[in-house]
């Protein structure tokens, strides 16, 4: 759980000039360690764990980790591809990108984020201490990306591909999670064919939300019956978790 406490997570030191935001040191010393070197710009590092909810709170900071996040997918992106490029040399683009979406998904990013203890320096509002699981594992996934890009702009591609490996690549194969087939869409395709049913028909529900958070509803039939429901925000996943639920469903009957 987020531990929500201001004064122990940022200090503020003002100028006649700007306000100034710094890491305390026993937070920038906890984050040193898992980093294994010293931080040169904190600014960056400030940023990557502040969610946007937290602006309300120190409207000061101006903008949240969303930039540093988006950066920090690409580049983990880039590493973990090249990193299975050359770990499987022998592996097709289909084996290449199963694998790669096992090892980036919420699920890990957020595991890693516990395992490490990065979720006790995130800032976000106290609400989400009442959130429901998905959301707040979105958050400590999408923080940890954001690390990611912060890493990249303070100490370059190659800091961050040591990290991204000794954080991500490694655990994961080490462990075997990245075999576990989690397309359950075809899955599911696979399974009514073998008990001669319909082929899976997915419907797409509502789209809601704000254009920034936006969250998908989608249903999928067999058979003419409602099977299994999604919410995720994009197509792709919720027809994966609407898949799952009527997959999980047909195995029990």
């Amino acid at each position: 759980m987020i531990r929500y406490r201001l004064k122990n997570l940022v200090s503020f030191f003002s100028t006649k000039k700007k306000k100034r935001f710094r890491l305390p040191k026993r937070n920038k010393k906890v984050l040193e360690k898992l980093l294994g070197y010293s931080v040169a710009d904190e600014n960056y590092y400030i940023k990557a764990l502040t969610h946007k909810s937290f602006l309300d709170i120190e409207p000061g900071l101006k903008k949240s980790n969303q930039r540093l996040e988006f950066l920090g997918d690409s580049v983990l992106n880039l590493i973990v591809s090249e990193t299975l490029f050359k770990i499987f040399p022998d592996e097709d683009e289909g084996f290449l990108t199963i694998i790669r979406s096992h090892l980036v998904d919420t699920d890990s990013l957020t595991e890693c984020s516990n395992r490490l203890g990065l979720h006790e320096l995130v800032l976000a509002e106290s609400k989400f201490r009442e959130d429901s699981l998905k959301k707040t594992k979105k958050i400590f996934a999408d923080s940890l990306e954001a690390l990611f890009g912060a890493i990249y702009l303070d100490k370059g591609l190659s800091a961050t591909k040591r990290i991204v490996e000794k954080w991500i690549v490694e655990p994961n194969l080490k462990s075997g999670r990245y075999q576990i087939d989690k397309n359950f869409k075809g899955q599911l395709l696979e399974l009514t064919h073998k008990r001669k049913l319909t082929p899976p028909e997915y419907s797409l529900i509502s789209v809601e939300g704000p254009e920034h958070d936006l969250v998908f509803t989608i249903d999928v039939f067999i058979e003419g019956k409602k099977m299994g429901r999604g919410k995720e925000r994009n197509k792709k996943s919720a027809e994966q978790a609407a898949a799952k639920e009527a997959f999980n469903s047909l195995l029990n009957k």
